[in-house]
């Protein structure tokens, strides 16, 4: 066995095969169905005629940043123009004050499926929908030392997200923005971003993240009605933009830890067979994640980058880190001083909320979502200044985007329905603007030569 997913993983993977009432969170709902929605899985979606970019050849390069686990209103509350709030109230009704905890926890709060019904404490009759938001005090945490009374009504110190402000301010902060997939699950958060699906796959895998785990290695999956369906391999063959990227001869990378390195776990490509067992990840799936400052620097960026992070820069909770916000400040500083800056669109979001507190519900787009709210900053030499979005996007938007400027057929429902953020985000009739540098606390220097981190990511 290659690494734990912690206890909270490990409890969600015995369980999901038993019955779960789900029925209860609304009760009166149609049976379940026998099956699952069927996965898009080599087959393309026709893409939507003329849905091309006004910025078409003005965005030759797409940078995907993922953060870890932080809703809207505990990394941005208070931002001028977002809709935050500082108060929440409890399953019993009481009104509880966000209180100021850094980045920097040891302890991490539940976020799976479990814990996302728990907070949205739904009334409607389909599991999960009509959120009241009022049940966060229901998720199982880790804090038993010094603790909040409430310790997911909290927000992270401004002094701390210092860097995310200063982006927000000088380029776009979406206030919208939502999880495409309504579980907290890192593992299939990550399958969107790359897929636009994740084979109705729902929480964590066994114990392997991807093709290497063995034939009893498994995930939960999620029926139509949000019942447990039956137990799969974590690994896919759905097609993924790379796989539409090599199809148009566009280059791209994914960069994130090596296989049995810390922050591994997030590596989508891994549980993607004909790219974990294909020429594509030898060549396209590449680590340390600090190559990518070394590739803008020496003149090799792909056509579209993901960047992952590892723990201690993560922004996850329960790492004693607070180096996130340095961290992507640093990835952002590396391409607004280099040659790419005048042909680049960089998007950095949050893949799920982390059983941390959120006001707004998140609205119901299909059986597996939409999740819990979280952050997204678009920094681009076109991005609007000092814009606050107020349009629902989600992790099909950032598909989206990509595959209308290089002119990409749909991958999957998600990036069907949602809304590029082009449209509200973007200004390509302006020249475009110079790059000022992201202050931070720790240089670029500082990761290039970050000492080994051994902690195990998303463990709870």
């Amino acid at each position: 066995m290659r690494k734990s997913i912690g206890d909270a993983g490990r409890t969600l993977a015995a369980v999901a095969a038993a019955a779960f009432a789900l029925s209860a969170c609304g009760g009166g709902g149609a049976a379940p169905p026998t099956g699952l929605p069927v996965a898009n899985s080599t087959q393309r979606l026709v893409p939507d005629a003329g849905a091309r970019s006004k910025g078409l050849g003005k965005i030759q390069h797409v940078i995907i940043i993922v953060q870890e686990n932080r809703s809207f209103d505990n990394l941005f509350q208070g931002f001028p123009g977002a809709d935050t709030q500082s108060y929440g109230y409890a399953s019993n009704g009481q009104k509880i004050q966000l209180q100021p905890t850094g980045l920097e926890t040891n302890w991490d709060i539940d976020h799976s499926s479990y814990s996302y019904f728990d907070a949205c404490d739904g009334q409607g009759s389909f599991p999960g929908t009509d959120c009241k938001m009022d049940g966060f005090d229901k998720e199982n945490n880790g804090c038993y030392h010094n603790c909040l009374s409430y310790p997911p009504y909290a927000y992270v110190p401004r002094a701390e997200t210092k860097p995310y402000f200063t982006m927000g301010k000088q380029y776009v902060l979406a206030d919208r923005m939502f999880a495409s997939n309504f579980d907290g699950s890192s593992f299939v958060s990550h399958q969107y971003i790359i897929a636009g699906q994740a084979s109705s796959t729902v929480d964590y895998p066994d114990n392997i993240w991807g093709c290497d785990g063995g034939p009893n290695d498994k995930i939960a999956t999620i029926t139509t009605q949000r019942t447990f369906g039956p137990r799969i391999r974590a690994c896919f063959d759905n097609l993924t933009l790379g796989d539409e990227l090599d199809a148009a001869k566009l280059s791209w990378r994914y960069y994130a830890s090596a296989l049995d390195k810390p922050g591994d776990i997030w590596s989508a490509y891994q549980a993607i067979d004909h790219i974990r067992n294909g020429p594509d990840w030898k060549t396209n799936v590449v680590s340390p994640q600090t190559r990518f400052l070394k590739d803008v620097k020496s003149g090799n960026l792909p056509v579209v980058s993901w960047v992952t992070p590892t723990a201690a820069n993560s922004d996850h909770a329960g790492y004693n880190s607070k180096q996130g916000p340095a961290w992507v400040a640093s990835l952002v500083n590396a391409v607004g001083n280099s040659k790419y800056w005048d042909s680049t669109a960089i998007f950095i979001f949050w893949d799920d909320y982390g059983g941390w507190y959120d006001h707004v519900p998140p609205p119901l787009e299909d059986y597996d979502s939409l999740g819990i709210r979280v952050p997204l900053l678009i920094v681009s030499p076109y991005a609007k200044k000092g814009w606050v979005s107020h349009v629902q996007y989600e992790h099909g938007s950032i598909l989206r985007f990509v595959e209308d400027q290089f002119k990409l057929p749909r991958l999957s429902a998600t990036d069907k329905r949602a809304k590029s953020p082009e449209k509200d985000c973007f200004d390509f009739t302006q020249a475009p603007r110079p790059f000022v540098k992201i202050p931070a606390k720790l240089s670029q220097s500082y990761f290039l030569s970050e000492p080994p981190d051994h902690r195990v990511p998303d463990s709870e």
